[in-house]
């Protein structure tokens, strides 16, 4: 054994132990920035249980109604739209601590409203901090994640963000079930539709807290010319390499030029980068399938479908469950099978679950007072499809989008280009949401159904022709 080999033994010991600690720290750093996407969906998901309250509290219409629920998804488009090129010029960071602020003042404020045009205000304030957490927390979680683990630690958006939304089911249901209902009075005198929303300051100061203790990108810092800020953190998060991780990104960046809102185009031309249309393409798909109908009128669906406000919450609950599982499935395969492959199987299993919801649905019978009435096997049956479709999304479409947009825009252009996707995403959501009463009340729910239905077919053939694979490729060179 000559003298060298145990300095040998301690030096891979020693290196070891920094791989693992740089892995918890990055960890850390992720979830912290995923704190936003619990926000996302928490406050998404709020609403879910208090729409009939809100409508019999402001004496709303139906479109009323709709507009109580889909106003807050303008807002996000907003957020979305003004994240990015503000997080470009003034760096992660700063927006996320705002993005804190505005969760906090939106829940409250919802939760105090005493009229629809002061409530859709205090969700339009809420719409903008959801939007940006959805450009900022993809952005900066792909920025400061090694590329063998960026598809499990990207997955962290979309865990989060269903983990918000179960938060939200399970907190509206326990509120329910203690006051009697969404309209009963729980505390101070108080409804119980009001502290559903005010339960979401609890996370917002959260997210404020952990933003504090987390660290700007490392990626924004090199485009900003802070060269020894980003290497003392590239030295954390990437052991050894931090030096090849600055100039890499330096090539990426194509010179000196700070990233700005007209690296979008084409050089010389007006016409947007191929890219940020599929990007488009992708955010507009993920909505289109209806998905938010399920999280945001699931109660009001299943009571449609003869189902009471009781069993519909809880429904949302298994729903929601199902939501985090199959979550889990794509954190394991992300990085395995590959990004291509996820989102070919959900659109596949979205498209055959869905359009046995919509034959459940034309074929169903009417009870008296003319509302959908199903027996208790093709209520079962429907339930089973519901939960389908959910994990079908929640392993594919769900987490894979927010992954793509988070990794396949470069460096330069990857916070305006994120931004564009995530309020073109808003958007789309915005017209499922607030079309969804209206398509109920003309056409049932299998009208509704068809129309996501199509929807998920078409997104096959999207997926074929226009994903690339990214799996295992440095954030440079894309």
């Amino acid at each position: 054994m000559t003298s060298s080999e145990p300095d040998n033994s301690i030096q891979k010991l020693h290196d070891t132990e920094e791989v693992q600690t740089s892995f918890l720290y990055v960890l850390f750093i992720s979830s912290v920035a995923a704190i936003g996407g619990f926000l996302f969906g928490f406050d998404s998901g709020v609403i879910n249980g208090t729409v009939t309250a809100l409508g019999n509290a402001f004496n709303a219409s139906d479109v009323a109604s709709g507009f109580n629920v889909a106003s807050v998804l303008l807002g996000c488009a907003v957020g979305a739209l003004m994240a990015g090129p503000i997080s470009d010029r003034f760096g992660r960071k700063p927006i996320m601590i705002i993005t804190a602020i505005i969760f906090a003042i939106s829940a409250f404020g919802s939760g105090i409203s005493s009229s629809s045009a002061e409530f859709i205000f205090y969700r339009l304030i809420g719409g903008l901090g959801i939007g940006a957490a959805s450009v900022l927390a993809p952005a900066y979680i792909a920025e400061v994640a090694p590329a063998a683990l960026r598809g499990r630690l990207a997955t962290l958006q979309q865990l989060a963000i269903v983990l918000g939304l179960f938060a939200a089911f399970l907190s509206n249901f326990l509120i329910a079930s203690v006051s009697g209902g969404a309209e009963a009075i729980l505390m101070l005198d108080i409804a119980a539709w009001r502290w559903m929303f005010w339960v979401e300051l609890l996370p917002a100061v959260l997210f404020l807290v952990g933003v504090i203790f987390i660290p700007e990108s490392p990626r924004y810092l090199v485009a900003q010319g802070k060269i020894e800020e980003a290497r003392s953190i590239f030295k954390r998060i990437a052991t050894g390499v931090e030096n090849e991780q600055i100039e890499e990104v330096k090539k990426s960046l194509h010179g000196d030029k700070k990233p700005s809102i007209r690296d979008l185009f084409i050089d010389g031309k007006k016409k947007i980068h191929p890219i940020i249309w599929i990007g488009i393409g992708l955010s507009v798909f993920q909505q289109f399938v209806g998905i938010n109908v399920v999280f945001y009128y699931g109660a009001e669906l299943w009571q449609a479908a003869g189902f009471d406000e009781s069993q519909s919450l809880f429904i949302n609950l298994i729903a929601g469950t199902t939501n985090i599982i199959s979550t889990f499935i794509a954190i394991a395969l992300v990085d395995k099978i590959g990004r291509k492959p996820l989102l070919l199987v959900g659109s596949v299993g979205m498209f055959i679950s869905l359009g046995a919801l919509t034959f459940i649905f034309g074929t169903g019978g009417l009870d008296e007072a003319g509302k959908l009435a199903l027996s208790d096997m093709t209520g079962t049956v429907a339930l089973i499809m519901a939960n389908l479709f959910v994990v079908f999304f929640g392993l594919s479409w769900g987490p894979i989008v927010w992954v793509l947009l988070g990794e396949m825009f470069n460096n330069r252009i990857r916070g305006a280009a994120l931004a564009i996707a995530a309020s073109a995403q808003w958007l789309a959501n915005f017209a499922i949401t607030m079309t969804f009463p209206i398509l109920l009340g003309s056409f049932g729910l299998a009208g509704a159904y068809g129309l996501y239905t199509v929807s998920a077919l078409l997104s096959i053939f999207f997926v074929i022709k226009y994903i690339k694979e990214t799996r295992g490729i440095r954030l440079e060179e894309m």
